[in-house]
Formats: structure tokens, C-alpha cells, sequence
């Protein structure tokens, strides 16, 4: 089975579910193919957000299976020197809550074990989990022992029969991956000590509404926290936050810290205060998304509008980047039919197509060589990096249009005395 609906919240398992931000379906994200397969069916799933209105939680119903998403999953961390660099000071943070030497650290999600790497080099003992078959080899034969699994309860077992309790363990960006919640969670509390930690990344709700991010959803993210969803979800099985902070991190995350209820580490008053301002917001309530809703098909009518204009002119349009969060921009702004070709500056996209719409992805050299008119920079929230990488392309007669918020178009004007 490809994917399945549920029909219960997955944190509070309640039914009284309503639609809150409806996305356009969309292949999997990150499922950039080789020209050998073009041929091979790429369905589209829904991204369709939903928010529970008995524990305030935000999430997607549809859930395609694991398998399809992680199997063949081929980001690595290490090709991101910003993530390795902010892991390496999320690293430094986390050693001072804890007493490291000896004492065994398990990463749900481990990727490459880059993080993992960071609590080596402090004298701990770790373990990463992550089901992706190839990556898990790659960081086993690098010296960060990876079980190529997904995280559950059963395997929590395996891992303290094996090794003990765990003084602390981390998920960075896939606490929002599993389905099963409870039973990820009941593995959290069954595998950590009596003072132990759980501390993990996830994308914010209030800043993917605040700041327009609808593009982070895609199918590997099946939650989207707010502390008050995450606050009832831990309380809920003996854990509790005790310690939030915000962190800009994929355009804006919270870092939080859970413990056992029963642990002695004091509760911050920062838990209590966020709560607070996102219920004065209205994040647990549905007219927010509803605005937020109305803003994107306002801005999808602006932005065609004028991709329409130039192509009526015979202007070329290309695309600037090839990610999961594309993906979902191309498909809910419907860009496809616009773009002759996309460049991307990650070696391991380039050479290979777009999900579903099987847009070659080729060098940023290209801009060089093809010269097109227009480039959209579909990772729009990088548009001044990419922009000042790629001066020259202005400078020979391009122009980069910055799509969101507010269409922009960028263009090289001479400086003048």
C-alpha cells in the first residue's frame, strides 16, 4: 500500500478534525529521478494540513508509507556546511545539560551521524537510528554505529537490552516523521534515564503561519507542533517540556527539552509564556489558517498573472533549486508548464528530474550558457545568497524573479557616479 488516510489525531488519537490549510497534492518531494526511470509513474499524495480541535494539534492525514518516502532518501547532512555548523553549537548546548562522559546518546533520524559525531568527540557512547538502508551503512563504516531502522517502542527495547538507559536522545527534524506518535514516544520514556533527556528540532507552527512557510509541508512532515500541542502530547505519557526555545533554523523552529514527570529538572517559565501568546494569537483556533489560506491564492493569482505576461512575450523561465520544499511550491503555485529547465547547486541533484513534472535539473553554469531570460528562484527564502552568487547572470542581461512573498524581479543596474 502506497499511502492511507487516518482518521483520528495522532497525538490524541480524538476524531473532532477539521480541514485548516488545504495544499495541492503533490509527488514525493524529494523523489528527484534518473532519466532511466522517467517512464516510471510518480503519484501525486495530498498535503492537505488538518488541526485537531480537542489538542490544538496541526497535521497531515494522508500518510504515505515509509518506505516510499525514506528508502532510497539521498540528502545527507554533511553537504550543508550551515546545518553542520549549527549542529556543532546545538551539540556544545546540549553537553552542558548533561554529565557526557561514557554515558550513551541515541539520535532518532541520525542521517549521517554528523550531529552524533559532535557527542563522540565528548567521550559518549552513541547510536543513530535511521531507516535509510544506504546513509545508515555510510555512518556505521564512519564510526557512528546506525541501525538501519525506523525508531519504535520494540526497538527502544533492542537498544536497552543491548546498551542500557540513555542519558539523552535527540531528534533533529523527524520528531514530525512517524505516524505512530504514541508509540515513538512511549520508546522515548522506556529508553531514557530517571534524569534524562529528550531534545528535538521541528518546524514551528506559529512561524510557518506567521512567516508564509507553507512550502515546508511535505509528506515526510506528518506534524506541525506548537508548544501547546506538543505540551498536552507529553503530558499525556508521563514526559513533560521543560525548556523551549526558538530557533531560526528552516525559517523558524523550536528546540525543545522533555523529561520524565518524574525527573528533578525545573520547568522554565518560557513553556508556560508561549503557550500563552499562541493562544492570544489564535494558533488553536481555524480563522487563522483560513487567512493564511486566502493569502496563498491571492499571491498564486498575482504571480501567474505576470509568468503568463512573459511567456506571452516569448521570455524564458527557469527555476533556482531542487528540494522537498519546491516541490511543494511548484505544485501549489502550478509552475511546471512555465520552466524550460532548474539548476541547483547540489551536486547530487544535478543530472537528475523533478518529481512528477520531470523537469531537468542541471549546474547553475547553465544560466551561463543558456542564457535565459528569467530565473525564478523557487528556494525564495535564499534568494539573496543566490542572487549575489550569480551576479554575473545579471550583469550579462538576466533577471531573477523572487516569487514570495511579493513577486520582485531583480535586475543589474549600474552603478553611477
Amino acid at each position: 500500500m502506497n499511502s492511507y488516510i487516518r482518521k483520528t489525531c495522532r497525538l490524541c488519537l480524538g476524531n473532532d478534525l477539521v480541514l485548516a490549510v488545504p495544499i495541492k497534492d503533490s509527488p514525493v518531494g524529494d523523489a528527484f529521478i534518473t532519466k532511466e526511470n522517467l517512464l516510471i509513474p510518480q503519484p501525486s499524495y495530498s498535503l492537505n494540513l488538518y488541526l485537531c480541535q480537542t489538542c490544538a494539534h496541526v497535521q497531515l492525514l494522508t500518510v504515505v508509507n515509509p518506505k516510499i518516502l525514506f528508502g532510497d532518501y539521498i540528502y545527507r547532512t554533511s553537504t550543508s556546511y550551515e546545518l553542520v555548523q549549527h549542529f556543532k553549537n546545538y551539540a556544545n548546548e546540549v553537553i552542558n545539560l548533561i554529565q557526557p562522559e561514557g554515558r550513551l546518546a541515541v539520535e532518532i533520524g541520525s542521517n549521517d551521524g554528523t550531529f552524533l559525531k559532535f557527542l563522540k568527540e565528548k567521550k559518549m557512547h552513541v547510536l543513530g537510528v535511521d531507516p535509510a538502508n544506504t546513509i545508515a551503512a555510510e555512518a556505521t563504516k564512519e564510526g557512528v554505529e546506525t541501525w538501519p531502522t525506523f525508531f519504535s517502542q520494540e526497538v527502544s527495547k533492542q537498544i536497552k537490552e543491548k546498551n542500557g538507559e540513555t542519558e539523552i536522545i535527540v531528534a533533529n527534524n523527524v520528531f514530525a516523521h512517524a505516524d505512530d506518535m504514541i508509540d515513538v514516544l512511549r520508546g522515548i520514556y522506556h529508553l531514557l534515564s530517571p534524569e534524562g533527556i529528550f531534545v528535538f528540532e521541528v518546524s514551528y507552527l506559529l512561524d510557518i503561519i506567521q512567516k508564509k512557510l507553507f512550502d515546508t509541508v511535505f509528506h515526510e512532515h506528518l506534524s506541525y507542533y506548537s508548544v501547546l500541542s506538543l505540551e498536552n502530547f507529553f503530558n499525556s505519557h508521563e514526559m513533560q517540556l521543560f525548556d523551549v526555545q526558538r530557533i531560526s533554523s528552516k525559517g523558524g523552529s523550536l528546540r525543545g527539552f522533555a523529561k520524565k514527570k518524574t525527573s528533578s529538572r525545573v520547568v522554565s517559565p518560557i513553556v508556560s509564556k508561549l503557550i500563552d501568546d499562541e493562544k492570544n494569537i489564535g494558533l488553536n483556533k481555524i480563522k487563522i489558517f483560513k487567512d493564511f489560506s486566502d493569502d496563498l491564492n491571492r499571491i498564486e493569482k498575482a504571480l501567474k498573472k505576470q509568468l503568463d505576461k512573459l511567456k506571452e512575450k516569448d521570455k524564458t523561465l527557469v527555476g533556482y533549486g531542487a528540494s522537498p520544499t519546491v516541490t511543494t511550491f511548484m505544485y501549489q503555485f502550478e509552475l511546471g508548464p512555465y520552466l524550460e529547465f532548474i539548476v541547483d547547486d547540489n551536486p547530487i541533484k544535478q543530472g537528475r528530474h523533478s518529481p512528477g513534472y520531470h523537469i531537468p535539473i542541471l549546474p547553475s553554469s547553465m544560466l551561463y550558457q543558456k542564457k535565459p531570460d528569467y530565473v525564478i528562484i523557487l528556494a525564495w527564502q535564499y534568494w539573496e545568497v543566490i542572487i549575489e552568487k550569480n551576479k554575473k547572470y545579471l550583469e550579462q542581461g538576466g533577471k531573477f524573479i523572487v516569487p514570495f512573498p511579493e513577486l520582485i524581479v531583480h535586475e543589474f543596474h549600474e552603478a553611477t557616479i
